[in-house]
């Protein structure tokens, strides 16, 4: 379980940094910039609180909620950036991926000292930082930020499901599932599909005749503070 013992090691105001959406073969990679306050972060975070990964659909909802109940009461900010699946083409997935953990700090509204950033690469962020392995297993602030990006994420990619039905991102939210991949091969792929990832890229080069939506959508905000 995570803890501040790493936050408590660090001088200042300290910022966890993590994203979410690096592997899908559809829409944003999102992440979150979360700064808590030790010494009013809730019973029910510091009990359930936990890598994104490792927690239930509903378990996510609820640490979402009550991180959404610390910034109404002042005890926490946050701020959210993502970066589209054109920017990720563009660009790469990793570079995306930076790109929108320092859009996050940047909305933040106030300045963190450091930032503590699960993996091994820092982001061009205006501040210190110190990237951690694993981190969102061990830090509050980086498990808080994997939470938020993580359920963020989701909701943008079952918000366009009812528009796209046949690619059921109601439910794979993006990812290369079985039922996601034969309707790329059915129907073609959309504005919010990573044409440079592999099986997007094979399906287009691979039939001349499959057929690209191109309907003109707005893409999902790059920048969101709470």
């Amino acid at each position: 379980m995570p803890d501040f013992k790493i936050e408590r090691r660090c001088t200042g105001l300290v910022c966890g940094i993590d994203e979410a959406g690096r592997g899908p073969l559809a829409g944003p990679v999102v992440a979150a910039a979360v700064i808590l306050d030790p010494r009013r972060f809730p019973k029910s975070l510091r009990d359930g609180l936990d890598d994104s990964k490792v927690l239930s659909i509903e378990q996510r909802k609820a640490c979402y909620g009550s991180l959404r109940r610390c910034v109404a009461r002042g005890t926490a900010h946050i701020g959210v950036g993502a970066a589209s699946a054109g920017e990720i083409d563009r660009i790469n997935i990793l570079r995306a991926a930076l790109l929108a953990m320092a859009r996050a700090v940047a909305v933040l509204g106030v300045r963190p000292d450091i930032a503590l950033v699960d993996g091994n690469i820092a982001p061009p962020v205006d501040c210190a930082v110190k990237t951690v392995i694993d981190g969102d297993a061990l830090s509050f602030s980086i498990a808080a930020a994997s939470i938020i990006a993580k359920v963020t994420r989701d909701r943008i990619m079952r918000g366009l499901a009812p528009r796209y039905p046949a690619y059921g991102w109601s439910t794979n939210v993006g990812y290369a599932t079985p039922e996601h991949g034969e309707a790329i091969r059915r129907f073609g792929v959309t504005r919010h599909h990573r044409r440079s990832f592999a099986p997007v890229r094979v399906a287009i080069t691979g039939d001349a005749l499959l057929p690209l939506f191109a309907e003109p959508e707005p893409g999902p905000p790059s920048t969101r503070a709470f």
